[in-house]
């Protein structure tokens, strides 16, 4: 349990008066954004707490944990759908501070695990059974975060949180489809969070041949009221092994982004006034999205869209002779060079007319293996997001010619050069050969830079404590007391400093089956000198701090009715 050392006295900040901002979240700037307005400087709060300074060993690399949990199989040799593993979430579950685990499982228990401090975290169970998406986020606004989970079979399945360590099974009428992958933000604009799920028909046709019977199958946004959810069916067949709510027009309004496996093209709709317009935002796809990340690896103020898919990371004969049998048995169609779909990653860059166009290769980060989750996240503290992506595969289907009828392959961690480069980083200890599938960053001894956490199938789940001791850091959480949206998922922060500024949102998942933590994390070089900080609240009301310290956790609270 982390002791805050909270200042006695309670510091007021100010919002910036008569500010007019375009957003610009993975669009072209322009002047065509959403006008916001800045809020009294009465209406945030702001506490600060040191962060830790007696850090561990610095190593120069990561040092790796395991964890007491295990995704299992019922099955001998494992068949597709199976082999997909099982999600996972972080975030602060008793509200001490510290960021605790849920781990997901596909047999055996899906387990809590409460951050204890010092690298110490007690186990727990949470319940028995499969589980696909998973998300700690506050659902009933109460001000303690529940638990929320889409199983193998489709059905959608939320633990309330008592606040007293207790998590008790309800339900949360009206939702009533299928999900594999979703993801929660206010869509609305009414202040409470909103639901987007999607199936993953695949897997529910291996289960029940009769899936389609119903029309439970496809994307449907649930729009809440009062804590009923109302359902609209967007579409009614999917292949979604991720879900994304982000602006994608630069207009303020959260549109769904759903990537897709099995060749099918991933799915677009933006928030308009007369409802949900689906459109082909992209020139280029993968082939089969495994997971999307979300950031601005260029610091221009314009996110980016890092699409994982599954190409092999070296053209070694080795490498290669593992993956031809099973890339045959894969296509979908004879590709050609200008085909829409790519089987290798994407990364979605804005350009100057605004146009989207893939860069994956001149990034240097268009094959990183049999990829999942994959996640943005300036593990190295320069100013500059990173990249890390969890891989492997075992299938009887597609790999029988290997032993176990296992592809095993090394996780990839690439760093961001501040230069258009991705970097391949071997040095950093994070290569692990487990069999990764969901995976989250997250600070997790509070000493304020990133750890890593992996879900990995059919091998002990690992914890990677970050020592490479560089660069300072500011993490920063967002609170609104008595709004029914408590985190403020959806907002945007905006941190200025001497060496440039830096773009972050708030979201409740992102990567592949994986739950964020509501600690927003920033890292920038020695010494830097940091000149504010903005909010840009879900309802696009701004606030700014000023004086703002580096080695610190901001925790900025908007009082009710603001």
């Amino acid at each position: 349990m982390r002791s805050w050392q909270l200042s006695k006295a309670m510091v007021w900040r100010w919002a910036a008066t008569g500010l007019l901002l375009t957003l610009l979240l993975g669009c072209q700037e322009s002047n065509q954004g959403p006008a916001t307005q800045s809020l009294d400087p009465g209406a945030i709060q702001v506490q600060t707490a040191p962060l830790l300074t007696t850090a561990a060993a610095c190593t120069n690399r990561f040092a790796a944990r395991t964890l007491n949990h295990m995704t299992g199989m019922a099955v001998a040799r494992i068949g597709f759908f199976y082999s997909n593993g099982a999600g996972m979430a972080v975030n602060d579950l008793d509200n001490d501070g510290d960021n605790d685990l849920v781990l997901g499982n596909l047999l055996g228990p899906n387990h809590i695990f409460w951050n204890e401090g010092n690298w110490q975290f007690r186990q727990e169970v949470l319940f028995e059974g499969s589980t696909r998406g998973l998300v700690a986020i506050d659902v009933d606004a109460d001000g303690w975060r529940d638990i929320f989970v889409a199983t193998r079979s489709g059905d959608m399945r939320y633990w309330h949180n008592s606040g007293d360590g207790q998590f008790e099974e309800q339900r949360l009428p009206g939702l009533d489809g299928y999900a594999y992958s979703f993801d929660w933000a206010d869509l609305d604009g009414d202040g409470d969070l909103d639901l987007v799920a999607a199936s993953y028909d695949a897997s529910l046709e291996k289960q029940n041949p009769l899936f389609r019977e119903g029309d439970r199958a496809g994307v449907s946004v649930y729009v809440q009221e009062a804590g009923q959810f109302s359902r609209t069916r967007l579409i009614d067949e999917a292949q979604a092994l991720t879900t994304n709510l982000v602006d994608l027009n630069g207009d303020g309004k959260l549109d769904i982004l759903v990537g897709n496996d099995f060749d099918v093209p991933d799915y677009v709709w933006l928030n308009g006034d007369d409802g949900w317009q689906k459109t082909d935002l992209f020139a280029t796809t993968t082939m089969s999205t495994m997971s999307i990340a979300l950031g601005d690896v260029d610091n221009n103020g314009r996110t980016e869209l890092f699409a994982a898919d599954m190409h092999p990371y070296s053209d070694a004969p080795e490498i290669m002779s593992q993956w031809e049998p099973a890339m045959a048995n894969m296509m979908m169609h004879e590709m050609a060079e200008d085909d829409p779909q790519q089987m290798a990653n994407v990364l979605q860059v804005w350009d100057a007319e605004g146009q989207v166009v893939n860069t994956a290769v001149e990034h240097g980060i268009s094959a990183t293996g049999w990829s999942w989750s994959s996640q943005f996240g300036d593990l190295d503290q320069d100013g500059f997001l990173d990249l890390y992506v969890v891989n492997g595969m075992q299938a009887l289907d597609n790999f029988s010619h290997l032993p176990n009828d296992e592809l095993i392959e090394e996780n990839q961690v690439y760093h961001n050069d501040g230069q258009g480069q991705f970097v391949s980083m071997p040095d950093w200890g994070l290569n692990s050969r487990s069999g990764g599938r969901s995976m989250v960053m997250a600070d997790l001894d509070g000493d304020g830079d990133l750890d890593i956490v992996v879900n990995n199938l059919q091998d002990p789940a690992q914890m990677f404590e970050n020592q490479l001791c560089e660069g300072e850091s500011l993490l920063v959480e967002l609170s609104q007391p008595g709004s029914a949206n408590t985190n403020a998922i959806g907002a945007t922060l905006i941190l200025r400093s001497e060496a440039g500024t830096y773009r972050r949102i708030v979201q409740a998942t992102s990567g592949y089956l994986s739950g964020n933590t509501a600690q927003v994390h920033f890292g920038f070089p020695d010494g830097t000198v940091l000149e504010s900080l903005q909010v840009i609240w879900p309802d696009g009301q701004t606030s700014q701090v000023r004086d703002v310290q580096a080695g610190q956790l901001l925790k900025i609270e908007r009082g009710p009715g603001s």
